[in-house]
């Protein structure tokens, strides 16, 4: 997340075309093309159209998100896409710092209308920017006339190689500037939600979660808007999830002596982990009834954001073992929910060896896709059930009779992995190689991380576009469908793989599919027979 500031050094001052509104009609202008001199009364006349009906905005300073479409003109990463909008007098006119000094003029219309004589551009602002690491950069601002919020109008743009080029903008989120009261108090929960994500857990981090929830509760709603920290954002306790209460922790004592410990990454997203997770628990709980089925998460930041949100307590996997030695637990399963054999399972087993002798016995089952093979072309029949199941459904939900039916219809399906630097990143090579063996030709695997190489998100589209298809479906090769899944593949920020595919300008149609492998029948069938075998 980034932190900012901003110093502007206003180097020219505005022509006065800044008072017409950007996609209305401009003041005729001299046949010579010589500059043209608007009067008082003029600007005013010529400005109603940009004025804020009454009752909408008060005179004033906001923060106001300046939208465009296109990567190429958009406001410096280092505002967020924000900018600074000042009402006066009814009327509104939004500065915003763009990414570099390459944009040298703006004109309020269309690129036809600013190469006429008399055409009356706006001239940049010298703006100096400070990023997250630092360093500050000078560049080109802009004060543009607003017409409406949350209404498209036209901003034509010349750049250093001397081309207009026609976009299209809107300015919307408007948010008063805060006081420092206000910002104060946000910042204060910025601090504490910070302090508690992280991946150690200490005698204080419960007291820590409680405290943060507490002071969230205590801000207002503007105030709640304005939290920034490094990690921290105003989706950490206001995003909706999903209903925690349907989750069960599964940490309950006094549950005999054989145990299936399962335990997962975890997501804070409660709806996938009652669905997902809980799927897989439910599963191994109905299939072997003679043990108690318990949860661990590996992920600290996860544990602490749902104790912190929802009041919901998940053990870790220290916590959970230390569990299962005071329950008495005498035979240990345990079942990771981990696609591979990656750096999560590999700790895992690590945490486990501290304990082995507390046990009489203590087994670990394989995690979803079994052994990992040495090269890409090794595949095996856990990685052919998962590649089955989860194009079953991406098929039935994407609502075509069969992959064929989808394949003719010209639409291919992109399943999502989330990559790795471990040497176990081969499997998702190998899950490639499963999907052409069952002839699959329009699914294609990518993942997050970009690790290996041939699953990042540009070589995906590349591969992708390549093969003719218009059409595409986004689904994540996760157990779960929590962050990932929401944001890196279905958000809406220019980074995501949704944003990713769209602005490529190859395909007619993006969709999205938020479901995870958690929750798929033969995936949690997979997961019992992968127990099963431990448990003989």
């Amino acid at each position: 997340m980034k932190k900012k500031t901003l110093a502007l050094v206003l180097a020219t001052a505005l022509c006065v075309s800044m008072f017409a509104g950007c996609g209305k009609a401009q003041t005729e202008a001299p046949a010579d093309g010589a500059s043209v001199e608007v009067s008082a009364e003029e600007a005013d006349a010529a400005s109603s159209e940009t004025s804020v009906a009454d009752g909408e905005l008060a005179d004033g300073v906001y923060t106001a998100s300046f939208n465009t479409d296109s990567s190429m003109f958009h406001v410096n990463e280092a505002n967020d896409g924000k900018g600074t909008l000042t009402v006066k007098d009814g009327k509104m006119t939004i500065h915003v710092s763009l990414a570099s000094k390459n944009i040298v003029n703006l004109f309020c219309g269309t690129a036809e209308d600013a190469q006429k004589d008399g055409a009356e551009l706006l001239q940049p602002t010298n703006d100096t920017v400070t990023y997250d690491d630092g360093t500050t950069e000078e560049v080109n601002g802009f004060d543009i006339p607003v017409p409406a919020i949350d209404e498209e109008f036209d901003v034509a743009l010349i750049g250093t190689k001397e081309k207009w080029y026609d976009h299209k903008v809107t300015v919307s989120d408007v948010k008063p500037e805060a006081s420092e009261e206000d910002q104060a108090a946000a910042d204060n929960v910025a601090k504490l939600i910070d302090a508690i994500y992280v991946q150690e857990r200490t005698d204080k981090t419960d007291e820590q979660c409680a405290e943060a929830k507490k002071a969230w509760d205590a801000l207002t709603d503007s105030q709640k808007e304005l939290v920034e920290g490094e990690e921290a954002d105003p989706d950490y306790f206001g995003r909706d999830t999903g209903d925690a209460s349907k989750d069960d922790a599964l940490n309950a004592d006094k549950i005999g002596d054989k145990e299936i410990l399962v335990v997962s990454f975890g997501t804070s997203f409660n709806g996938s982990r009652s669905e997902d997770i809980g799927g897989i628990e439910k599963a191994l709980a109905t299939a072997y009834p003679d043990y108690a089925v318990r949860r661990a998460f590996t992920a600290q930041i996860i544990i602490n954001h749902v104790l912190a949100r929802d009041g919901e307590a998940i053990d870790n996997v220290e916590q959970a073992l230390e569990r299962a030695v005071s329950n008495g637990v005498k035979e240990l399963i345990v079942q990771p929910t981990h696609l591979m054999h990656g750096a999560e399972y590999d700790e895992l087993m690590e945490a486990l060896k501290k304990y082995e002798s507390k046990f009489t016995k203590v087994a670990v089952a394989e995690p979803l896709l079994g052994e990992v093979g040495k090269d890409a072309t090794v595949i095996n029949k856990d990685k052919e059930t998962v590649a089955k199941a989860v194009v079953a459904e991406a098929v039935k939900e994407a609502k075509f009779d069969s992959i064929d039916a989808a394949e003719k219809d010209g639409t291919a399906f992109v399943l999502m992995g989330h990559g790795t630097s471990h040497t176990a990143n081969v499997t998702y090579s190998q899950m490639q190689t499963q999907m052409e063996k069952l002839g699959y030709k329009n699914v294609f695997i990518g993942t997050v991380e970009g690790e290996p190489e041939e699953t990042e998100l540009s070589k995906v589209i590349d591969k992708v576009k390549a093969a003719g298809y218009k059409k595409v479906v986004l689904r994540p090769l996760m157990v779960v469908a929590g962050d990932h899944a929401n944001n890196d593949m279905a958000g809406d920020d220019d980074d995501s793989w949704k944003s990713g595919f769209e602005a490529s300008g190859a395909f007619e149609k993006v969709d999205c599919q938020i479901s995870g492998l958690g929750r798929i029948a033969d995936v949690q069938k997979l997961y019992v027979e992968h127990t099963g075998a431990v448990i003989k």
